[in-house]
This record gives structure tokens, sequence and C-alpha cells, in this order.
């Protein structure tokens, strides 16, 4: 049968939902081992990455069972919650690509009001700077990360900001992870397009008079 047939459609959509199930359950394992070493000790973080994966383990599962079955259901579902799933990382992806340096600043400054101090004080240390920005509209937060931090640089003459450090390489770094998520996002797509093409497709071994 060529591989624009049923068993190939059907073939594609089950390894693209394998390939999904093992990202999925490789988030949640890299999210416990890092709790489990200490490297990330915000309970936030490790349930936003834990969530991410249970989530596309579960999409994985429908569409797996949909391919599996000819399920129309579970295919309709799979390929609409996929769609969105697709254009909300492609906005992401497009985002962090035409980021520039005053916008990676907000979104530092942002990301860093919402973290627990513990989960600060381990940047300071893992890190060795204080602080985020000594900009004018944080000097308040500046000064009180500065007095709380125990990193090994405050014992020095010269401590760098965390800002400016993961400034440095913000760029490089959100290009990474457009790039990358940009890459799954087109893959996302090809599961919607697989599993509209296998949902329209009869299957050879039903009844040739039943409906699809």
């Amino acid at each position: 049968m060529v591989c624009g047939g049923f068993t190939c459609s059907k073939n594609a959509l089950c390894s693209l939902n394998v390939v999904y199930m093992l990202v999925g359950l490789l988030l949640i394992g890299v999210a416990a081992w890092g709790k489990g070493f200490g490297l990330v000790s915000s309970i936030h973080i490790i349930g936003g990455v834990i969530a991410v994966g249970i989530f596309l383990l579960l999409i994985a599962i429908v569409g797996l069972i949909g391919a599996m079955h000819h399920h129309q259901v579970m295919l309709f579902f799979y390929m609409v919650i996929l769609f969105v799933v697709f254009l909300f990382q492609f906005g992401v992806s497009c985002s962090c690509l035409a980021m520039n340096r005053s916008q990676q600043e907000t979104l530092l400054k942002s990301a860093w009001g919402l973290l627990e101090d513990k989960v600060k004080r381990d940047l300071e240390i893992q890190l060795d700077c204080c602080g985020l920005l000594n900009s004018t509209d944080t000097q308040a937060q500046f000064e009180k990360d500065l007095h709380n931090c125990t990193a090994l640089c405050k014992k020095k003459s010269v401590c760098y900001t965390c800002g400016d450090m993961m400034l440095i390489h913000a760029s490089e770094a959100l290009k990474i992870l457009g790039g990358v998520g940009l890459f799954f996002s087109f893959t996302e797509i090809l599961g919607v397009w697989l599993a509209v093409r296998y949902r329209n497709q009869k299957d050879p071994r039903a009844n040739p008079s039943a409906f699809l």
C-alpha cells in the first residue's frame, strides 16, 4: 500500500504520538530528578513542568487510542486540542525570537518578582551574584535582595547583579528556545494534518457500506 493509504497514515500518527508520550515522560522525569537532587527548590516550577508533561502525555494517549481504533470522536478532540496548542506554542516561539533587550529585562523583572525568596537565594548562590537589576524602578527590591544575598561574591570587592549575568546569555537562550518551540509546533501541525487525513479515510477492513 502506498504511503498515502490508511495503514501508512495510522502508523505515522501512532509513531508521532509515541514520540509525544516519550517527551511527556521525559519532562516528568527531569522535573522529579531536579527536585530530588535539589537543583530546583520551587514547587511552582516543578509543578508547572510536571503539569506540561502530564498534559502532553494525556494528549498523546488520546491520539494513540484514537489512531489505533480509528475512533472518530477521539481523533476530532485530539486534532482540535493539538491545533490550539500549536497556535499557543507558535506565538510564544515567535515572541522569543523577536524579543529585544528591553523586553528581556521586563520579562526578567516580572519573573523575579514571582519567585520565592529561597529560590532567589539559590539562584544567587549558583550564579555567584546578588540582586536582579540595580535600576531606579527596582531600587527598593534590589537593596532588599542585596541585604539577604548569601553568594560568595558578596565577600569580594566585585559582585555582579544576576540580571546582568542572565542577560548575557538571554538572547542566545531565547533563540534556542524559540527554535525548539517552532520545531515542535510544526510537528504538532503535522499531527493535526495526519489526524484530519486519517479520520477521513475508510478502514479497508471495515464494512464497505458502513458510514464513516
